[in-house]
């Protein structure tokens, strides 16, 4: 029996696809092996990797001048890649806002001048600062920040008017929500909370941003190295590719971006909903912050998030503990969590806190 999985990566993929994965598995498109086996410069997976750029292209509505990038590292890899692909005049800025945000942050200082513009840490980063606040210094390459904060549950939903380049880790809210591209220099994103299996990495880059990598850069991370030979410059990770290729498929399918962000929307409203209305459950997080994907909460008493963890296990709801620096708990609620595991772990919800009053 599958189990309803609210883990904050990897995390849950639609049914839909593994079964297709499935069907796949040993006879991909007729060519009697698997996609794991064939040669990713082979015609098979030529065409995986293309159709998975242009179904990705039409999704976010990606215009040509950005190159997309289908690269290795997770997102963790980008905080190195990021700086050293863009930072031209050796000068950035960052928006802390969690805990990636901060070693984002703690990665670029070793590439040039970084400075804070704006931190939330103040309050255990409960909140987004406000973006005409921030203290975007003059000159710098750009200002970095993360879209959505996976263990403390918020999100950024205005940006600021700069001159300088955007970059935005969007790793937990890519294809969750509508986006204007072209308001970004750079967006990257690690796969494995809305895309696709851990492995693959996407970065999408303005292609006047990239070939001027600092002399230092490993040439694997250099961007115009990966967008000159399509992201085949060395064996890219064909599988992840594959099962991006089909979720891409799949949200295509449902109605696109805008369908997903209503269904997205729904979903966090009503958890939201409960827990506001709970005496017994509290969310931490400022309300015009709060993410839609990520949602943490807490019970009256870590001993009871702990019981209630183990309960929502036996109950086939999994993955409900909330990240070590936080603790309580956390539902992540991703593209491919179905509105009736939303529903499920309210009725959850309800039954302890009856239970354990």
């Amino acid at each position: 029996m599958r189990v309803y999985n609210f883990a904050a990566g990897p995390s849950t993929l639609p049914l839909s696809v593994l079964e297709t994965a499935q069907k796949e598995l040993l006879d991909y498109a007729g060519t009697g092996m698997s996609i794991m086996e064939m040669s990713h410069r082979g015609k098979p997976f030529m065409a995986v990797n293309d159709e998975a750029q242009a179904l990705l292209r039409e999704l976010l509505g990606i215009p040509e001048e950005y190159a997309v990038l289908f690269v290795q590292g997770g997102a963790t890899q980008q905080f190195a890649a990021v700086p050293l692909n863009l930072m031209q005049k050796g000068k950035a800025d960052y928006l802390v806002t969690g805990n990636f945000a901060s070693k984002a942050y703690e990665e670029a200082q070793k590439y040039g001048d970084v400075a804070i513009a704006a931190s939330s840490k103040d309050k255990a980063y409960t909140y987004i600062p406000d973006m005409k606040t921030l203290k975007v210094r003059d000159g710098i390459d750009y200002l970095h920040m993360t879209h959505n904060n996976t263990i403390f549950g918020t999100r950024i939903t205005e940006l600021p008017e700069i001159d300088a380049p955007i970059v935005a880790d969007m790793s937990s809210s890519i294809l969750s929500e509508e986006i204007d591209v072209t308001k970004f220099g750079l967006i990257y994103a690690g796969a494995q909370k809305n895309i696709a299996p851990a492995g693959l990495t996407i970065v999408i880059v303005r292609r006047d941003l990239i070939g001027k990598a600092a002399p230092i850069c490993p040439v694997m991370l250099d961007y115009a190295v990966q967008a000159k030979n399509d992201s085949l410059y060395n064996t890219p990770p064909c599988f992840p590719i594959y099962m991006a290729m089909l979720v891409f498929r799949h949200i295509k399918a449902l109605g696109g971006v805008k369908a997903m962000q209503k269904i997205n929307e729904e979903k966090a409203a009503l958890l939201y909903d409960f827990i506001d209305n709970s005496s017994f459950y509290t969310n931490r997080v400022n309300p015009k912050d709060r993410s839609i994907m990520n949602v943490p909460f807490v019970s009256p008493s870590e001993e009871l998030d702990a019981k209630f963890v183990s309960e929502a296990a036996k109950a086939g709801l999994v993955s409900l503990k909330g990240h070590r620096v936080t603790g309580g708990m956390r539902a992540s609620i991703y593209n491919a969590m179905p509105i009736e595991g939303v529903r499920a772990l309210i009725d959850f919800m309800k039954k302890f806190e009856m239970e354990n009053k």
